[in-house]
């Protein structure tokens, strides 16, 4: 049976609720709209780890098995990474009982298939928004066994614990820098470093959830300016790491979006 994109949302969209704690410039959920999910893997997750975004072990990154990789629409080059939605089944067989709603974090990217149609297996084909779930993930929703069900997806705010954490790879004359735990949209638009012997350095993405700036800055402490992608707002990460930082070490800041 085909539904139509308005009688999906008629029967499952809902007031949208009231975030009191949630600051006026913080992020704030969107609307529900359609789309398809899929999964891949098996219950273990274990074929989620690493994936587009650079967050390498998911557990150790604090991920879990909760994750989702985006067809290219919504990976947005990686600009998407870090972002969270809530996804539910809609209107089809397969759907658990009382379709329960889910929270998946952006951390990977589902790549085209232009061998197939991308109503017959290319699912990730642009323009379509489609959601390729870890197994766990999707089992929440629906019957594995479907494969492929209608979702209603909304975009939410990341509740995270703690501040931002920065994992660094490079050398004394290329700093990369991947960014995780990124709370409120989830999502970075800029990065900017500071040494403690120079001033802010603009660094370019390099994909997914990774910033790199080719600049000196060895045997120096950093801070970081971070911007969101999609609220624009901007915090400043101080004295994140120490003057003898190292590559392959998680540091953690205090700030955080919202």
């Amino acid at each position: 049976m085909t539904w139509s994109m308005a009688s999906i949302i008629s029967t499952f969209a809902s007031p949208r609720p009231r975030y009191a704690s949630v600051p006026a410039r913080g992020f704030q959920p969107s609307s529900w709209a359609v789309a398809h999910a899929t999964f891949y893997g098996d219950e273990t997750a274990s074929e989620t780890m690493g994936g587009a975004c650079g967050y390498g072990n998911l557990f150790s990154s604090g991920y879990g098995t909760d994750t989702v990789a985006l067809s290219s629409t919504l990976f947005k080059d990686g600009y998407a990474c870090g972002t969270c939605y809530q996804i539910k089944c809609a209107q089809a067989t397969a759907c658990l009982k009382g379709n329960p709603v889910t929270t998946v974090t952006a951390t990977n990217l589902c790549p085209p298939n232009w061998a197939k149609d991308s109503n017959a297996g290319g699912w990730c084909n642009p323009p379509r928004a489609h959601f390729d779930m870890s197994k766990p993930a999707f089992m929440k929703i629906a019957n594995w066994k479907a494969g492929i069900v209608p979702v209603m997806y909304r975009r939410v705010p990341c509740a995270k614990s703690g501040g931002l954490r920065f994992i660094f790879q490079g050398n004394g004359y290329w700093l990369l820098v991947y960014v995780m735990n990124v709370g409120g949209g989830g999502d970075i638009a800029s990065m900017r470093v500071k040494g403690s012997k120079t001033g802010w350095i603009s660094m370019s993405h390099n994909w997914g959830a990774s910033y790199q700036a080719f600049a000196t800055l060895g045997g120096q402490s950093l801070s970081f300016k971070i911007t969101s992608y999609t609220t624009k707002e901007t915090i400043v990460a101080s004295n994140v790491a120490p003057s003898d930082w190292s590559v392959g070490v998680t540091y953690k800041a205090s700030v955080n979006f919202h």
